[in-house]
């Protein structure tokens, strides 16, 4: 959801920009310089948070990936969209190049939950080759 607050309504915008400065301290500099820099007023994207990937999940799924395109003799990018394709399934394009499978998802949009599955996915389908992927420490992926 957008709310398109025009630089008209100057008591509104005014009142957004206390409201948002007394319960952000941390940002009332970046609220400063963005109410400067909009002449014609602000929009604000309201959304829910998401349960977003770890950085511990996205090294352990990288380093993996890139062992296992190597054993199999692709690059990691190669590998990486084979999983999304494996994980999420795919759809098939036609291009001047030919026919094109393309994943259904990609993993920038990917929760903490699917990123997980994208992981599970490159371990089933590692071991279904016969490579062997250690499992994750604990807390760490």
């Amino acid at each position: 959801m957008q709310l398109h607050i025009p630089r008209t309504k100057s008591i509104q915008l005014m009142n957004v920009f206390q409201y948002l400065s007394s319960a952000f301290p941390d940002a009332v500099k970046d609220l400063i310089d963005t109410n400067k820099q909009a002449p014609y007023g602000v929009t604000i994207e309201i959304k829910p948070l998401r349960s977003e990937r770890t950085r511990p999940q996205e090294n352990y799924y990288r380093k993996y990936c890139g062992e296992f395109a190597r054993f199999c003799g692709m690059t990691p990018d190669e590998m990486h969209e084979e999983m999304l394709c494996q994980c999420y399934g795919s759809t098939e394009h036609a291009t001047k190049f030919g026919m094109r499978r393309r994943p259904v998802k990609r993993s920038g949009d990917a929760s903490k939950g699917d990123y997980s599955d994208l992981i599970e996915t490159l371990c089933r389908v590692a071991a279904e080759i016969g490579y062997y992927i250690p499992p994750a420490e604990e807390g760490r992926a």
